[in-house]
């Protein structure tokens, strides 16, 4: 059995500069933008249901935190004021988010260049995905 995962000591929403600062009893402490958050959202409707069903989240630049919950001991389900509440943020992918937060923000940007962004203007509000018409499918 490995070692318990490190557990928060402080969690602080700053709705001003859209950050969420989060400090751990290993002693690290992550400031993790809302728009990270937001785009890595652990829920189904923003991950999919398998490898490669990941749905690219855009014009999140703005997105605030409205309400951020507690789940049990282990988790918190913020709901964003795009009106998206479905993710469940354990500590354990608080810390991975902080921790990687690097390497996620530019996976991020790269995704939005591949689906035709430029710069990042796939993160200003209003920004959308423009798929092309596949049949007669449905939209969600």
């Amino acid at each position: 059995m490995n070692k318990a995962a490190p557990q928060p000591t402080g969690l602080t929403v700053h709705n001003q500069s859209r950050i969420l600062d989060i400090s751990f009893d290993d002693g690290a402490s992550f400031t993790i933008p809302f728009e990270l958050l937001r785009v890595y959202s652990p829920s189904a409707e923003v991950r999919g249901h398998g490898q490669g069903q990941e749905v690219l989240q855009v014009g999140k630049r703005d997105v605030g935190i409205a309400a951020l919950d507690p789940v049990g001991n282990y988790a918190v389900q913020p709901t964003f004021t795009d009106g998206h509440n479905t993710g469940l943020y354990t500590w354990g992918y608080l810390y991975k988010l902080g921790a990687e937060q690097s390497k996620l923000w530019q996976d991020y940007l790269d995704s939005l260049h591949a689906a035709g962004f430029e710069g990042d203007s796939g993160r200003d509000a209003g920004a959308k995905l423009h798929f092309a018409p596949i049949g007669h499918g449905h939209h969600h």
